[in-house]
């Protein structure tokens, strides 16, 4: 009697086929929770890089070199307001070469924007340093177009040249301050080479007014003829230096291999 029966339900056979609560697929199971993490994973990947960036803002804003950008600033103004101090003695040429200067100031400053005492303790955090550039960017850039505002206003409007073009000067002047200290942080180790940015910077901006081959001429006023041409050499030269800043702002392939195999 007992031979022909099927298994009982404290045997082996009827508790490995009717137990399957605990089983990877089954609700409840460790698989069934696994599914809804990944997706819920995957629709928040973002977050953890905006809080990281919202976190640096304070340590970045710390370590920028607000005050020889806001000396640069000040002196800029000053440059800028010479038309007006002059009264009924101005003219086209001063007001022109007024706010070139004070391009060339606001540069000045702009140079030491990566100087970072701490850089080379900032080099082994996990945030890129374009990423850590461009922050340094977005906390300057308000101030420095509130600036750059100021003194063309600062211009009387008889005299002032065309705004649009002569701030497409003043920014390409400022990328080229940005593209070399943007340079001397990837070939060295300086932790501050504003100073030396800002030198090189100087030299040849006093002196290229002078001495720049009227074949390709930049520095001309707005009645001459060749004012458009100018500004599209403006043009050209300003995307060229963001094109260099931007790939100086790449980690150095050496350290990014470091970080990988550490």
């Amino acid at each position: 009697m007992s031979v022909t029966g099927g298994p009982s339900k404290g045997a082996p056979g009827a508790s490995d086929t009717s137990d399957t609560s605990g089983a990877p697929g089954a609700s409840g199971g460790p698989g069934a929770s696994d599914e809804p993490r990944a997706s819920g994973g995957s629709g928040g990947s973002g977050a953890p890089g905006v809080s990281v960036g919202i976190a640096l803002v304070r340590p970045v804003a710390r370590t920028v070199p607000w005050r020889a950008i806001g000396t640069a600033g000040i002196l800029g103004l000053l440059l800028a307001g010479v038309p007006r101090l002059t009264g009924d003695q101005t003219n086209d040429w001063l007001a022109l070469n007024a706010l070139r200067a004070s391009a060339l100031a606001f540069a000045l400053g702009l140079a030491f924007l990566l100087d970072d005492p701490a850089r080379h303790t900032t080099a082994a955090v996990p945030t890129r340093r374009a990423v850590r550039h461009a922050l340094r960017l977005a906390l300057v850039a308000p101030v420095a177009t509130a600036g750059w505002t100021a003194a063309l206003y600062l211009v009387p409007r008889a005299v002032r040249p065309p705004e649009a073009d002569i701030t497409l000067e003043a920014a390409a002047i400022v990328s080229l301050a940005l593209a070399g200290a943007a340079l001397a942080v990837r070939c060295s180790d300086r932790t501050r080479p504003g100073r030396a940015v800002a030198g090189g910077l100087l030299v040849p901006g006093v002196l290229a007014p002078l001495l720049w081959p009227g074949r390709w001429a930049l520095f001309v006023t707005p009645d001459d003829e060749r004012w458009a041409a100018a500004h599209d050499r403006w043009a050209v030269l300003l995307c060229a230096a963001l094109a260099v800043a931007a790939l100086c702002a790449a980690e150095p392939l050496r350290r990014r291999a470091v970080g990988r195999t550490g």
